[in-house]
């Protein structure tokens, strides 16, 4: 969750053309599939593309920012103010980047030192999400995780239950040759 704390600010509207004061006030959000949904249902855009950030209009992600609200009755002129803040803003960036798990994928870790997109990277709505979600029977309460803990879960059940990969005949010799030279050095044989 993402504790915005929204200074006194005086700020001009260029919507009404006058000068507006916003009251010193704090701001929780929470980058979820809630949020996600929410967003999507009304943009009737995928959220979760690749490059989302740098894919939104100043109003597309304008809206996001108000979707991840989850404290009530905001006023409009606070949203004006934190749009308008670099600061603010750029907490809200770090926040939306932030994979807010210690898990770790050994593709990623590869596709970073080699700067190639994943093969795993796919353009999920958030319907899709909640169906990785009911699959596999994850309770709906995690519909309010930060996003990325969400996926990452996701993720850890596809290659749980992924089935083992079949070896090849020359894979099965090698390590039936391993065997029986491990079980002649145990019994002290040639063979």
């Amino acid at each position: 969750m993402l504790r915005l704390d929204v200074p006194e600010l005086e700020f001009f509207d260029e919507r009404t053309e006058e000068f507006k004061k916003t009251k010193a006030t704090t701001v929780m959000m929470e980058h979820s599939l809630v949020s996600i949904s929410k967003w999507e249902a009304k943009w009737k855009k995928i959220f979760l593309r690749v490059s989302s950030s740098n894919d939104l209009t100043p109003e597309e992600l304008y809206d996001y920012i108000r979707c991840m609200t989850t404290t009530q009755n905001v006023s409009e002129s606070t949203y004006t103010a934190i749009f308008n803040s670099s600061d603010l803003m750029l907490k809200i960036r770090d926040y939306l980047q932030d994979p807010m798990t210690a898990t770790t994928f050994a593709e990623d870790r590869i596709n970073a030192m080699t700067g190639q997109k994943s093969l795993a990277t796919k353009n999920y709505s958030s319907e899709e999400i909640y169906y990785y979600m009911f699959a596999n029977q994850i309770p709906i309460e995690c519909q309010k995780w930060n996003i990325h803990r969400l996926i990452t879960l996701l993720r850890i059940f596809g290659i749980k239950s992924e089935k083992p990969k079949k070896m090849s005949k020359a894979e099965i010799m090698r390590r039936n040759r391993a065997l029986n030279e491990q079980r002649k050095r145990q019994l002290g044989t040639l063979g």
